[in-house]
């Protein structure tokens, strides 16, 4: 089964509240639904609809921006912080799985292959260019 069918199927996650979810765990704190929407390239109507889900879920809350007191931004609660911690060591386990027929050389050349790419697609890589471009 692919991993999504099984986040979808167990957890009732669909592919845009994974990335919300990913996202943030990722990042370890709070960020906008613009800047998943960025980093993610999926469409900000889409991330909304996601984070709404995940709210009503209390997987997913809103806080003030202290910089910004007319901005939200979205962290994990508690029990999203569990979720993800459950979820990584899956995900980690499929990502062994399938890169399984490449050698250690072949999977650094994809890795840098992959950079490059996203490097093109000027994806939003890091916290710190997402603070230069304020993506977030």
């Amino acid at each position: 089964m692919a991993l999504s069918g099984e986040y979808q199927e167990r957890y009732g996650l669909d592919i845009p509240e994974w990335r919300v979810l990913a996202t943030l765990g990722f990042r370890n704190d709070a960020c906008s639904a613009q800047y998943i929407s960025d980093c993610t390239r999926t469409h900000k109507s889409t991330i909304s609809r996601a984070v709404m889900t995940l709210m009503q879920r209390q997987i997913v809350e809103r806080v003030e921006n202290a910089h910004d007191r007319r901005e939200f931004r979205l962290r994990l609660t508690k029990e999203g912080k569990t979720l993800y911690q459950e979820l990584i060591p899956r995900l980690l386990r499929k990502e062994r799985e399938i890169l399984s027929c490449l050698t250690a050389q072949e999977r650094k050349e994809l890795a840098c292959l992959l950079g490059k790419i996203e490097k093109s697609l000027d994806l939003v890589q890091t916290r710190q260019e997402a603070d230069t471009e304020q993506a977030y």
